[in-house]
């Protein structure tokens, strides 16, 4: 079994609009979760460069960053990432290019966990419901085109707030939504607007929202977790 999460960090800004890698440092591990994909990891503009500080992560955490070296300061891809722990091996991993009206993008990484080989896909989707279910399209479309298949969980800030329908749809036609719960506003949360999911050969066995109090001020979502194990 391995605990997964995700979150979205808002650029590390918090309600008090202050930017503070290190309370968002501090949720993460509250929720202590083997595998973590982040959004908006990174910058907007400029160098885009990323909000949680490599050697704040290495040497303050258990995780490492998978570096996808899309940008030369940022931690992830269009501010999605993957923090795993520092003794995992990861295999492999590519940045998935969507289509989009403004930068969006998917990460991906295979890595030998206790669950066995897992297929890892973080993503931030579109504001846009058309564009949304085009990504969810472009996202499925790459992972039946790889050459090795594997247990999958996707997780990510979906932007999604109807439930069962537009990109939701389409994507549990192949995939198990854990029952996560509403992360989206921090302070109040009411849309589940982040998302985890697994493919069939995997079952969730816990999950929910992280909701604490330094979770409720580092950012305008809260962070999603799950517990997951192979039937």
């Amino acid at each position: 079994m391995i605990k997964v999460a995700s979150y979205n960090i808002r650029k590390g800004i918090g309600a008090d609009r202050r930017r503070n890698p290190d309370r968002i440092l501090d949720v993460l591990r509250e929720v202590d979760a083997d595998i973590v994909a982040l959004q908006e990891a990174d910058r907007r503009f400029g160098e885009r460069e990323g909000v949680l500080p490599l050697h704040l992560i290495e040497d303050h955490s258990d995780w490492k960053p998978i570096i996808y070296g899309m940008k030369a300061r940022s931690l992830g891809w269009h501010g999605n990432t993957l923090l795993v722990r520092k003794s995992t091996r990861v295999l492999d991993f590519e940045a998935i290019h969507l289509p989009s009206l403004e930068p969006r993008g998917a990460v991906m990484a295979d890595l030998s966990t206790d669950a066995g080989i897992l297929r890892i896909v973080g993503m931030h989707l579109d504001l846009s419901g058309l564009w949304r279910r085009r990504q969810a399209g472009a996202i499925l479309s790459h992972l039946a085109s790889c050459l090795h298949q594997h247990p999958t969980v996707m997780m990510g800030d979906l932007n999604e707030w109807t439930r069962g329908a537009g990109c939701l749809r389409d994507f549990a036609r192949d995939f198990t939504f854990a029952d996560t719960g509403p992360s989206f506003h921090a302070r109040r949360p009411i849309g589940r607007l982040d998302r985890i999911m697994v493919s069939p050969e995997l079952r969730v066995m816990a999950c929910g929202v992280h909701a604490s109090a330094t979770s409720r001020k580092a950012s305008d979502h809260l962070p999603i977790w799950a517990k997951i194990g192979r039937h």
